[in-house]
């Protein structure tokens, strides 16, 4: 099993623990920084396959400047995963269900609990359904060649920023219910809300890059 597939596993057993710690109400900041730790394995197991298919010939700091927009180390990165294209053709597509498996843990966990309205859940669920039957013809958002997808989806504010605001969301929603909504609810609605906003633009770019020719 490659070394990407193996914090693709844990990261998803490691959400669905952390699912259940919400319920329990467990210790607060150990919930916040688990949440953390689980958006961060979803940027490392990227860095993993390139990683190891490239034998060891890219360094996670060169990983991460490319990811920040660093023009020299991106090309170096893009080289490398040209060159690797086809490898381990199951495993962009294995991480794509371990990334939906951990966002539905934390989106199921917040509507069990009463947190969100079932609505956003089908939102999502819908809107996941749809784009990974549109971009599997295609294969993986990193090949996605409109202009259009590319600035929305791929780019830099488009790959960090739905990190930073899942994360945010989601440890304020569990920050809530583990303090008995000792702090105020209404914020975890209008963090959803940008979330969702930003989930389904993004989507309609990853429909519009699939269909265009």
């Amino acid at each position: 099993m490659r070394s990407a597939d193996a914090a693709t596993i844990f990261r998803t057993l490691l959400a669905i623990a952390v699912v259940y710690m919400i319920i329990l109400k467990l210790n607060a900041a150990l919930i916040i920084f688990l949440i953390a730790l689980v958006m961060f394995l979803d940027a490392f197991d990227g860095f993993l396959a390139v990683n190891e298919e490239s034998k060891g010939g890219i360094s996670f700091i060169t990983y991460l400047k490319a990811a920040s927009g660093n023009a020299a180390e991106k090309k170096k990165v893009a080289q490398f995963k040209h060159s690797i294209a086809g490898h381990n053709p199951y495993g962009a597509r294995f991480d794509v269900a371990g990334d939906r498996a951990v966002e539905y843990s934390f989106w199921i966990v917040f509507t069990y609990l009463h947190l969100l309205p079932l609505y956003v859940l089908l939102l999502v669920v819908l809107r996941h359904s749809f784009v990974d039957a549109f971009m599997g013809q295609r294969g993986t958002s990193s090949k996605m060649k409109t202009g259009f997808a590319q600035k929305v989806y791929s780019s830099n504010i488009g790959r960090g920023g739905i990190n930073v605001v899942k994360f945010v969301t989601f440890a304020y929603l569990a920050l809530v219910y583990v303090s008995n909504y000792h702090y105020p609810i209404v914020v975890g609605y209008m963090l959803t809300a940008v979330l969702l906003a930003y989930i389904l633009i993004r989507g309609v770019a990853e429909i519009y890059d699939s269909t265009a020719k």
